[in-house]
């Protein structure tokens, strides 16, 4: 069964979902919250599978409460989807720099959304590569230069450089494998470091600092184009 914690400051919206999200075979809401002080309290003492999280919300927004709940999470932490009237760059831009799993729109079919809860319940992320790297390339630098930098890249190794900088390129595990002619698990196990080292929750993130950092650039060769390195 997977628990869902529903976060929304609109009571009848709010309602609709926790009705919607219960009547599905193998969904449970297992708490609901009315603004981001809430949902980080309740994140932390129900541990929740999913966080279905409204963005526009008093006080504390839903990316400020993402961050919050994903930087206090137990292992293994809970996957945000964030669910939003509002259909702006930004706002995706800010989930995806936070760790979110997902992102949808309130106009999202019923069938849609449950069927999104269970695709971030089972570890994968909810956005079409093609927007993610739209958002990224367009906001990268410029979030980048009014924020804190971010994490040094120091503590990896040259070839989970080379790994991070094809996540940000946007390959699959597949054709990072294929690229530096290395099995999958391999990819695997780098990339797990690479997350480990620089507290990193999510793929998307890492794709973010791939290109915050310069790592990544849109006309920057890539690793593997010339002679493959060793591992």
């Amino acid at each position: 069964m997977t628990s869902v914690l529903v976060v929304d400051d609109q009571v009848l919206i709010r309602a609709g979902l926790v009705a919607l999200i219960q009547a599905a075979p193998g969904l449970d809401v297992c708490g609901q919250a009315a603004d981001g002080e809430q949902a980080i309290a309740l994140a932390a003492r129900l541990r929740p599978d999913v966080v279905l999280m409204d963005i526009r919300m008093p006080d504390v927004d839903g990316i400020t409460a993402t961050e919050r709940i994903l930087a206090r999470a137990a292992d293994p932490p809970p996957r945000v989807l964030v669910l939003t009237t509002f259909d702006l760059d930004e706002y995706v831009y800010g989930a995806l720099r936070v760790g979110a799993s997902g992102f949808l729109l309130k106009e999202t079919p019923p069938e849609r959304l449950l069927t999104a809860i269970e695709v971030v319940a089972g570890g994968d992320n909810l956005f079409a590569p093609s927007v993610t790297m739209r958002l990224i390339e367009a906001y990268a630098h410029r979030v980048g230069q009014e924020t804190a930098p971010p994490p040094e890249l120091d503590p990896l190794t040259s070839r989970e450089l080379d790994v991070l900088q094809l996540v940000g390129a946007g390959m699959s595990n597949d054709e990072i494998a294929g690229r530096l002619v290395v099995t999958v698990g391999t990819v695997k196990t780098h990339l797990n470091r690479i997350m480990a080292k620089l507290g990193l929750s999510s793929r998307a993130q890492a794709v973010v600092l791939a290109y915050e950092s310069g790592l990544v650039t849109p006309r920057r060769s890539l690793p593997g184009q010339g002679a493959a390195s060793n591992c």
